[in-house]
């Protein structure tokens, strides 16, 4: 399977100019762990992690930096952190060197670059433009989908896909929080929703969809404390 089989699509968004506070309320409300950044032409520009603002928000916190880490460090390495960790835009906190995928990136290729750069996802871009996101879970919603001598996913599951998530629009449920995965004319539903109303949609739109020979809903229900981001 590669990349286009399990990423995460529409992808949310920030751009360079967006404040720190504005980033921060966007990924509560849409219960997500990174945005990328994109520029004027579109482009991938970054990516503002969990990381990221934490390190923001231990500025303000009282934190120094211990007298001999200040004596060593170079000017411009505590010039580059202070502006990371006291910045108010995408563009002062953002992590600028960004691992990315292409969209036919095989799921062992990411699942190195997860481990190697001790990442939780990659933006997958074509032609510089971001197109999806690929998380740890997407990589185990993969793993679970794919069959011992399963072969790389057919035009025929990747135009399932299409039409299902034709489906979930119409349906009105937020594909940012539902992963579908297809395997040879299987479907396995992966994410969280807000009630059981929208897990059943989920499950009718991938039944609807002409082709599918089976669906497996893994959809959870949101605990009330999280929905609509209120955590």
């Amino acid at each position: 399977m590669e990349a286009r089989d399990v990423m995460t699509t529409p992808v949310v968004t920030v751009s360079p100019d967006t404040p720190v506070h504005e980033i921060a309320s966007l990924m509560v409300t849409r219960r997500i762990s990174a945005v990328p950044v994109i520029d004027a032409a579109g482009k991938l520009a970054g990516i503002v992690s969990e990381g990221d603002l934490v390190r923001h928000v231990g500025a303000h916190t009282g934190s120094r930096h211990s007298w001999w880490l200040t004596w060593f460090a170079q000017r411009d390495d505590l010039a580059a952190e202070y502006t990371k960790s006291h910045g108010r835009t995408a563009a002062d906190v953002m992590t600028r060197k960004v691992v990315t995928a292409t969209e036919s990136t095989p799921l062992d290729r990411i699942a190195t670059l997860l481990e190697r750069h001790r990442i939780k996802r990659v933006p997958v871009v074509r032609r510089g433009k971001v197109v999806g996101v690929v998380s740890r879970a997407n990589l185990l919603h993969g793993l679970v989908a794919q069959r011992p001598a399963a072969r790389p996913a057919s035009v025929k599951d990747q135009d399932l896909r299409t039409r299902i998530a034709a489906e979930l629009d119409r349906a009105g449920i937020d594909r940012a929080y539902v992963n579908v995965v297809v395997s040879n004319g299987s479907v396995e539903l992966w994410g969280a929703v807000d009630n059981d109303t929208q897990r059943r949609a989920v499950a009718l739109a991938a039944q609807n969809a002409k082709g599918v020979k089976r669906v497996v809903n893994n959809v959870a229900i949101l605990p009330i404390a999280l929905r609509g981001g209120a955590i």
